[in-house]
């Protein structure tokens, strides 16, 4: 019992962590601008590297009896050199199907010519049939039409998001929320443009899958902050940083084990999936979620809230509330140490009580005999001028 009390989600739930996030949002805010400049010079510098479905292209899927799947790329590529056009293999995967598996291998655009000889001299190298081979050619219009589809589902998704945290919230929430959400996307585009992964329409599907679950989060946290600060202007114990960032503490673990599970079957879709079984059409999907997700629970604790504390303490009745806090803690800081101070003083400059100080001297040592009262004038207390027992009055004969 008592090592749950001191576990460390009791002290966060508590407070006693020690865990100051809002008090270190310029930090937090310099890192974000810093990560938003990289992301942004990474799409002016290297953009991204665009699946077929985005730049146009070709894709050949051949028999997986003919080889592994890097033999047959390293094939596929000889025969694009034979065809010239300085085509070549973008992206080789193995997907299945209803005749059993094969390798799809993207190219860049060919033309038909082109792709006809490139279909016949993969069969010359492979040794089988033509029509074993299947080519399709895409086209980049239709990557700029699930482009423009996705960019309008993003917008009514914000448009949603923002009246359903007005209406459960208020504006200044809505606000943080899609600013983090804003974030989330920026830097999940950026590692993707930095890293070199392939954008694909699975890959924009994930984008718009991952807005849920970062939202999912800051309300899981608002809730907290909405909790905390109610009716807080009545008291004067607390600000609301320092009430939102007992929230964030609060909600922490919990933020952070829905994390952990959400990422779970991910990873096992993304590492297992596509990376030992080879299901390449896991990978775009996957991918994209993993580092969403991730990015998603930092954006959450580090962003959201540290940025709603920025916007409410602008308003008139917080300030006059923080003020008053500030002012109560100064006070009690002040009089405390007034206090130590003064009992110091006490203890060394009080004056000295003369009837203790001589019943002080005269108490005995420590092992000295008591001392008993002695008649003046007389030897072992004898009266002086008789001995013994005589009276001193005598008569003399």
């Amino acid at each position: 019992m008592a090592a749950a009390k001191s576990g460390l989600a009791s002290r966060l739930y508590r407070g006693e962590a020690g865990l100051d996030v809002v008090g270190r949002r310029k930090l937090w805010f310099s890192v974000a601008g810093a990560l938003i400049l990289i992301a942004v010079l990474s799409f002016a510098l290297r953009g991204f590297s665009l699946g077929i479905e985005f730049a146009g292209g070709n894709s050949f899927q051949v028999p997986a009896s003919v080889g592994t799947m890097e033999q047959t790329e390293l094939k596929v590529g000889d025969a694009l050199a034979k065809a010239g056009g300085g085509a070549k293999v973008v992206t080789a995967q193995r997907v299945g199907g209803p005749g059993g598996d094969s390798y799809e291998l993207r190219t860049s655009q060919l033309s038909a010519e082109q792709a006809n000889a490139v279909k016949a001299e993969i069969a010359r190298e492979f040794g089988i049939d033509q029509a074993q081979i299947s080519g399709n050619q895409v086209s980049e219009a239709w990557g700029s039409q699930v482009t423009s589809r996705a960019l309008l589902g993003l917008v009514i998704f914000i448009a949603l998001v923002m009246v359903y945290l007005v209406l459960r919230f208020e504006w200044r929430m809505a606000v943080a929320a899609v600013s983090s959400l804003f974030m989330n996307l920026v830097l999940t585009a950026g590692i993707y443009s930095l890293v070199g992964f392939e954008v694909t329409p699975s890959t924009i599907i994930g984008f718009l899958t991952i807005l849920g679950f970062a939202l999912y989060d800051v309300v899981v946290v608002f809730d907290k902050v909405q909790e905390n600060t109610r009716g807080i202007t009545a008291n004067n114990n607390q600000t609301y940083g320092d009430a939102a960032n007992l929230a964030i503490n609060q909600s922490l673990m919990r933020s952070l084990n829905t994390s952990v599970v959400a990422l779970l079957p991910v990873g096992g879709l993304l590492f297992i999936g596509a990376g030992l079984l080879g299901a390449g059409t896991l990978k775009d999907l996957g991918l994209v979620l993993f580092v969403g997700m991730a990015v998603a629970f930092l954006t959450s604790i580090l962003l959201a809230t540290p940025l709603l504390v920025l916007l409410k303490n602008y308003e008139p009745r917080i300030q006059a509330h923080n003020r008053r806090v500030l002012a109560r803690k100064a006070a009690l800081a002040s009089g405390e140490a007034a206090g130590k101070a003064g009992s110091r003083a006490e203890a060394a400059d009080a004056p000295i009580d003369p009837e203790a100080a001589a019943l002080a001297g005269a108490a005995p040592k420590v092992g000295a005999r008591p001392a008993g009262k002695r008649q003046g004038g007389a030897r072992g207390g004898r009266p002086a001028g008789g001995g013994g027992n005589r009276p001193g009055g005598a008569k003399r004969r």
